[in-house]
């Protein structure tokens, strides 16, 4: 017996349908999946750099003491900011009037 038209149809509507979801919906499900992971990841990785972070500020001041635990901290984030500071954006020097490039 053939298949009615009606059945057909549903058919066809059900193939289109589970295509369009392949196309959306599955690709947008691994993303959501990594993305989550990844912000997991970043959680955990920045929490254990400042774990990190408290646990050899304290054993430098177990052995240089307090004072010297800020100092040498200290030392490291300003030699940090500067070289920041010198990588930063160069603002191109202005051509002096009268001459045009």
């Amino acid at each position: 017996m053939k298949e009615s038209y009606a059945a057909r149809f549903a058919d066809l509507l059900e193939g289109i349908a589970a295509r369009v979801r392949s196309l959306t919906v599955d690709r947008l499900d691994r993303g959501i999946i990594l993305t989550a992971f990844g912000i997991g990841a970043v959680v955990l990785i920045l929490a254990a750099l400042v774990l990190i972070g408290v646990a050899l500020f304290r054993l430098l001041a177990i052995a240089t003491g307090a004072t010297g635990a800020y100092a040498a901290f200290g030392g490291l984030f300003l030699a940090a900011g500067w070289l920041s500071w010198r990588k930063g954006r160069q603002v191109p020097e202005e051509p002096p009037p009268g001459e045009s490039e």
